[in-house]
């Protein structure tokens, strides 16, 4: 392959585009891979076509190595199924909806696990077709609400889905490993530095579910790991380690004290520990307990559900993590003070919340026995000795308290939780039969029984990787692509025109016949200078310089990651160049 910058259609940009917010998203437009569209929507130029299609092509190669079968589902899909499956509802505003001409519903795919469930029930009837896995690269569409960062989140993206259908759960587990296998692989492959965390399934459902996370600060994601094992989740998956839980009996009774203008814990642990209420001294914000009012909105439900929150007071309620336990439910801020004259806001307590039906959820750390100090629900009170089975007891607990660095880690003793940001590249999950249950999917077993089979689901976001890739291998003067992602292989700079250019254009058909992809600058309205810029901007992983010292044979091998120049003999760059490629491709890279 050989493309000319002269007839490509390409523009490289001078400045940084005023709405790029991240680096990703700042690169591909200067270098000329993306154009915005829309919002949220983005043209594809040839550049960025190339390494889309080499991320593409790396993802089929790897599930078809596993043995999955690749199909292709529309993506204007009509209502029916996804009313069946309860999801119609469950993405509320997420997904794009619209009528046709009949007025009959449809949706933009979101995903497409209920029409790979149907299509295995119309295909299929015997436990000898299976097990089996599909997968299909597709576009799918979620409505943003704030598209932002590029290709990171956007309106339109390309996917890749698998679905697996298995008679039993061995079989299922079976196919889950293979896939987290091939992923590691895939992501490998990309040059992606990444880690595998433990994840929440939300609106998906199902049982086990883990993420692949590229790690970089702009990621939208935050992930643990341990200091002292293999531990590493999601901060919406991690899970907190309760105490022992005590005697509710073993404390005086519950006692309520005038605390005037300490509607905030910093303020509440001052005059608690300057009066010593209690009887006590040595009051911290992790002895108090918060309690926060969400509004709660079930799928389809028009009336929103006050929910209350208690936590450590030196904790905060984080909304990420409540979500993604409440799931498929929305969460937001409590604004509704008027319509529930109970909740005294800055001063609420447990103590009245049963009596007023508000359902109540408390952090793992509040157990049976543990006595707080928190609100009396009056105006100016807080409350010392308030215990927990005693004088309240919570509807269950909840992981929605904000992890931080040094939390001891869940899996073993010893080890402290460390936090990075990462940006979500593959999620799979154990569906189960939630699917299959929905559609009556059985098929005849071995013993002349129907089996209904059990569901897994695998997504990578191929065109997320993409920015993803280019968050990780950038450097001040551009993008650096890994040769296995890169548009081309070679990027000929022709610094003058006559001889050089000549040179350039030879050059680069010989190497297009060895095999290699070729890039050739041989514009001849811009200078040298321009040329330079731009290829570092551009980010192919080897440029060579046809330059002055072609009169003398040689031409100059620029490697772009690590800034080495070398000059080469020019009868012999071709065969330097193809050896080099040809062992990356050997190596899977």
């Amino acid at each position: 392959m050989l493309l000319r910058m002269s007839t490509l259609l390409l523009r490289t940009l001078r400045e940084d585009p005023a709405d790029a917010e991240v680096p990703s998203h700042r690169l591909l437009l200067r270098a000329g891979y993306v154009r915005r569209a829309a919002p949220g929507g983005y043209t594809w130029l040839p550049l960025g076509k190339l390494v889309l299609d080499r991320i593409t092509a790396i993802v089929r190669d790897e599930m078809t190595a596993i043995g999955d079968q690749e199909v292709h589902f529309p993506a204007l899909l009509p209502a029916e199924p996804y009313r069946t499956s309860g999801r119609w509802t469950e993405y509320g505003d997420d997904i794009f909806t619209l009528a046709d001409r009949k007025g009959a519903d449809h949706l933009l795919a979101p995903t497409h696990e209920e029409l790979a469930a149907l299509l295995v029930k119309d295909l299929f009837t015997s436990y000898r077709d299976f097990p089996v896995t599909l997968f299909q690269i597709q576009t799918k569409f979620r409505d943003e609400a704030r598209p932002r960062a590029g290709l990171l989140r956007g309106r339109e993206f390309l996917m890749k889905d698998a679905y697996s259908f298995d008679l039993d759960d061995a079989g299922l587990q079976a196919a889950y490993d293979r896939h987290r296998a091939a992923y590691e692989r895939v992501f490998t492959r990309l040059g992606l530095d990444f880690t595998t965390v433990h994840a929440m399934s939300g609106a998906m459902g199902g049982s086990a579910s883990e993420e692949f996370l590229a790690a970089t600060p702009v990621g939208e994601d935050t992930f643990v790991g341990c200091t002292a094992c293999d531990y590493a989740a999601n901060t919406e998956a991690v899970v907190t380690r309760a105490p022992a839980a005590g005697d509710p009996d073993a404390h005086p009774p519950a006692e309520a004290h005038d605390t005037p203008e300490t509607p905030t814990i910093a303020a509440l642990v001052e005059l608690a520990e300057a009066r010593k209420l209690g009887g006590r001294t040595g009051w911290t914000a992790a002895d108090t307990l918060k309690n926060v009012v969400l509004s709660v909105r079930r799928p389809g439900a028009e009336r929103v559900e006050p929910l209350v929150i208690g936590l450590p007071g030196d904790r905060e309620v984080d909304l990420k993590r409540v979500e993604a336990v409440l799931a498929p439910a929305t969460v937001a801020v409590f604004e509704d003070w008027d319509a529930h004259p109970e909740l005294v806001r800055g001063y609420i307590g447990p103590q009245i919340l049963a009596k007023y039906g508000i359902r109540y959820l408390v952090d793992p750390r509040v157990v049976p026995g543990t006595a707080w100090l928190t609100g009396a629900n009056e105006p100016g009170r807080h409350a010392t000795d308030v215990v927990c089975e005693r004088d309240f007891v919570p509807d269950g607990t909840i992981e929605a308290a904000e992890v931080r660095p040094g939390d001891p880690c869940p899996a073993c003793d010893g080890g402290e939780l460390t936090i990075r940001r990462g940006i979500e590249v593959g999620h799979i999950f154990q569906l189960g039969r939630r699917y299959t249950d929905a559609f009556a999917v059985d098929v005849l077993g071995p013993e002349g029984k129907p089996v209904r089979p059990t569901m897994g689901c695998y997504g990578i976001g191929v065109s997320r990787a993409v920015a993803a890739v280019a968050e990780q291998h950038h450097d001040d003067r551009g993008l650096v692509w890994p040769t296995a992602v890169a548009p081309c292989d070679v990027h000929l700079v022709a610094a003058g025109k006559g001889p050089q250019l000549d040179a350039a254009l030879d050059l680069g058909g010989r190497l297009a016949a060895a095999g290699l992809r070729v890039l050739v600058d041989d514009r001849t309205h811009v200078s040298a200078g321009v040329k330079f810029t731009d290829a570092e901007l551009i980010g192919v992983p080897r440029a060579v310089v046809v330059g002055r010292r072609l009169a003398d044979g040689y031409v100059e091998l620029r490697d772009r990651a690590s800034g080495e120049r070398t000059e080469v003999p020019v009868e012999d760059i071709v065969e330097r160049l193809r050896d080099e490629v040809g062992a990356t491709r050997h190596n899977g890279v």
